[in-house]
């Protein structure tokens, strides 16, 4: 699949990125090979492999997830205890997307 520059301003344009012309033809020319290389990996005969729902497994020695333990939340209090600035209970930040 081929990607052109439009389409790299268009997303840039959405995730509010301002490119240069050179990172433009860069971008176009980086995330061509990464689509070229999602078209080959369709290729791949997958075929009576069953699809995986969790990448991580449970296992005695090799226990990748922690088991879940109820216990009462935070708090809003507690949460904004160290918060540099707050206010009716949030977190007051900087406006960072002036459009």
């Amino acid at each position: 699949m081929k990607i052109t520059e439009s389409e790299v301003r268009y997303v840039a344009d959405l995730a509010h990125l301002k490119l240069t012309e050179e990172e433009i033809r860069r971008f176009t020319g980086e995330l061509g090979e990464v689509l070229a290389y999602m078209d080959k990996l369709n290729e791949l005969d997958t075929e009576g492999v069953e699809p995986m729902a969790q990448v991580l497994f449970e296992a005695e020695e090799t226990a990748t997830l922690r088991d879940d333990v109820e216990r009462e939340s935070l708090g809003a209090e507690a949460a904004l205890a160290n918060a540099p600035l707050a206010g009716a209970g949030y977190f007051k930040v900087p406006r960072v997307i002036e459009r």
